[in-house]
């Protein structure tokens, strides 16, 4: 008797790419076609789309639903789309391409496990999709998958596809990305999105969609992740029963009652684990839980529980940061810094170097290579910042939300900058 194939775990991807490359339709056909969508859904884009005089539905109706998106013919805000198939399930982010949203697509990929960056195959690689395979390279994605689109608005070539093909995998030897693969599709008629397409017979690969049914890129993340990180967001007393519990959510690995873990410096043995649905034996990241040590440690808001392998005390940090505010921050600026659960004074000491993200020479050598002296809007920088009491920072990591940072403005509370601490 043959047993069914295991489900894979729900794979978070997103959507990136620039203006007119085609993103929102690409969304459009991957949920028509993975019959994703109510019959009176596409019903309506098929009479909207003939009052336009279009020949062919516009899929990207299905997923631009805000007012100003449709009369602009543009995505602006990062939104969440939920489809499935026999193999697994997905939460997809479609982000938005224009420049100025470049701060919403930091925000898909931050959440994100592999990302599809559509290209326009008639424009090639340009600006924006050195920043988002940039971005994604920073933030670790392990998993990229590359679609270049309107394929069929240059006749099916197969040599713009090989030029485009060329130029991907130079960026992404340049940057280090290592699992990228490229496929020709036309979201507009459907070519090799879901099914594979006819109409290039030049290609032998899989369509996207087989690609994101067999990805493990949570797997390979895992495979880098730290081991137990805990930051406290409460410390639970009830003195009549002598209770004392540490509660917060696990943001790398994993804790079981009896093990050795560190915390206020000092080693203590887990004596119980409490969650919602009551005691337990063990948690895994992600999981919000109130850990009770063997013994009573001085610890407050703020304060990490590790395994043996804690990071080292610092209040200095360098990292890459995406500056994601219209408020420059100044080199010297006062901000407060939220690192997990804590939120401490901090200074921006240097901007050491902002990234080059667009191909081409530069006139002014500080401003592609050198120090600058603040962070504008959708800058991707290097700086260094002093906080004004220790915390345990460490390398940013993918499989745990370890290693990143956010930049506030002291006075408004508004997130200016988000942080992943170099090496």
């Amino acid at each position: 008797m043959s047993t069914a194939a295991p489900t894979l775990p729900t794979l978070r991807l997103c959507t990136a790419g620039s203006v007119d490359d085609g993103k929102s339709t690409f969304v459009g056909r991957l949920l028509y076609d993975t019959k994703s969508i109510l019959v009176d859904q596409y019903e309506s884009v098929e009479r909207v789309s003939s009052a336009k005089g279009l020949e062919n539905p516009d899929l990207s109706l299905l997923v631009d639903g805000l007012r100003a998106e449709r009369e602009q013919g543009i995505t602006i805000d990062v939104a969440y789309r939920y489809f499935a198939t026999d193999k697994r399930s997905f939460i997809l982010a479609d982000c938005p391409g224009h420049v100025q949203y470049t701060r919403n697509t930091v925000t898909g990929l931050s959440t994100s496990e592999l990302v599809i960056v559509l290209v326009d195959a008639r424009n090639g690689v340009i600006e924006q999709t050195r920043r988002h395979l940039t971005v994604a390279a920073m933030m670790k994605i392990s998993h990229v998958i590359v679609a270049v689109n309107k394929i069929d608005a240059v006749d099916f070539s197969e040599e713009v596809f090989n030029k485009v093909t060329r130029d991907i995998n130079l960026l992404a030897s340049e940057l280090g990305l290592n699992h990228v693969d490229i496929v020709p599709t036309s979201a507009l008629l459907g070519d090799n999105v879901v099914e594979s397409s006819r109409n290039t017979p030049w290609y032998h690969g899989p369509s996207v969609l087989d690609i994101l049914e067999s990805a493990t890129p949570g797997m390979e993340n895992a495979s880098v992740s730290r081991g137990l990180r805990l930051p406290i967001q409460y410390v639970i007393r009830e003195h009549a029963s002598d209770y004392r519990g540490y509660a917060g959510r696990l943001t790398a690995g994993q804790v079981a009652v009896g093990d050795t873990v560190k915390a206020g410096g000092y080693e203590a043995v887990v004596a119980g684990i409490d969650s919602p649905d009551g005691e337990v034996e063990q948690a895994r990241r992600g999981e919000s839980v109130v850990l009770r040590l063997d013994r009573d440690i001085d610890m407050a808001r703020g304060d990490l529980i590790a395994d043996v392998d804690v990071p080292a005390q610092s209040q200095q940090v360098s990292a890459t940061v995406f500056h994601l505010a219209e408020t420059p921050v100044k080199r010297g600026s006062a901000v407060l810094l939220r690192y997990g659960t804590s939120l401490v004074r901090a200074r921006v000491d240097e901007i050491v170097r902002r990234v080059d993200i667009s191909g081409k020479e530069r006139e002014q050598e500080d401003i592609a290579h050198g120090s600058a002296d603040e962070l504008a809007l959708n800058d991707i920088a290097e700086v260094r910042v002093t906080v004004a009491e220790p915390l345990n920072f460490e390398p940013y990591r993918r499989g745990g939300r370890v290693g990143s940072f956010l930049l506030i403005h002291p006075g408004s509370g508004d997130t200016l900058t988000a942080g992943l601490v170099s090496e």
